[in-house]
């Protein structure tokens, strides 16, 4: 699915064509996604768009009549085009949202999955959805005294304590993978185990690989598209992620999995020592 670094991205990518603009109209062609599609939507001709933003993975959309909330959900990608370019592909299946400006600029929602949504809040900081996030990982809040203080007595393995968004947002599986192999740590230790010296290197790569990620484009997955149309990058330099029985560009030694929370976790046996 999308995680911070793509939708970062996705954020770089339309924000150039939207600030400024007034909304025309928005178009929802499947209001049943992962919430219903806020009706508060299709009222919005006329709407300055002022800014957007993003807080941990949510995309926002901030207009003089209300903040518009967006999630990519496990497989939703934005788009940018233009109503009048007659090459302009039509909208399909899966086309779910278009948010329409003056001067005919589209904003195109896909998601096959619809697992993703589109909110209207009149106040993006008083949505229950973004209470109790903890801090943005590339943010100065979020460093080495205080990922060393979050994890006392917290027997949860490490892996799942740093996506744990109350901790820290946006470090998904991809990421939380690759920081914990960097950082030398294996992903079923347990939190408590962080000693300072750790936290302090955790802390260092997590924002180093998001950073990278963020530069080159977002992790190419097989359903996220940059709004430019073109995949992002990151996922030709993963040292782990995804890369079960090979070997440890490293060392070496083959890479392994196991299931942790849910979901998998690669790791180096050999690297990851602690």
């Amino acid at each position: 699915m999308p995680e911070l670094p793509e939708v970062e991205t996705s954020l770089r990518g339309v924000e150039p064509y939207l600030v400024g603009q007034t909304i025309s109209q928005i178009i929802i062609r499947q209001k049943q996604l992962r919430w219903p599609v806020s009706d508060q939507l299709s009222k919005m001709q006329g709407a300055k768009i002022i800014s957007l933003s993003r807080r941990a993975k949510y995309l926002i959309i901030h207009t003089n009549q209300g903040d518009i909330l967006v999630h990519l959900g496990m497989s939703g990608s934005l788009g940018i085009l233009q109503k009048n370019d007659a090459s302009a592909p039509l909208a399909g299946k899966h086309d779910h949202v278009d948010l329409v400006t003056e001067n005919g600029t589209v904003l195109r929602y896909n998601d096959p999955r619809k697992f993703g949504f589109w909110l209207w809040v009149e106040r993006t900081e008083d949505s229950p959805l973004l209470q109790r996030l903890g801090p943005e990982p590339l943010s100065d809040d979020f460093n080495a005294a205080y990922l060393y203080a979050q994890s006392r007595k917290k027997t949860v393995a490490i892996k799942n304590f740093i996506m744990n968004n109350a901790i820290v947002v946006g470090v998904g599986n991809i990421y939380a993978c690759e920081s914990l192999f960097m950082a030398g740590i294996r992903p079923e230790m347990a939190a408590q185990n962080l000693t300072k010296p750790r936290a302090e290197r955790l802390v260092k790569v997590i924002k180093e690989v998001l950073t990278k990620a963020i530069i080159q484009g977002g992790t190419t997955l097989k359903d996220f598209i940059q709004p430019d149309g073109k995949p992002g990058y990151f996922a030709q330099v993963l040292q782990v992620y995804g890369r079960k029985g090979e070997e440890c560009r490293d060392c070496g030694t083959t890479i392994e999995a196991k299931v942790i929370g849910q979901r998998n976790s690669f790791y180096c046996p050999k690297c990851q020592r602690f």
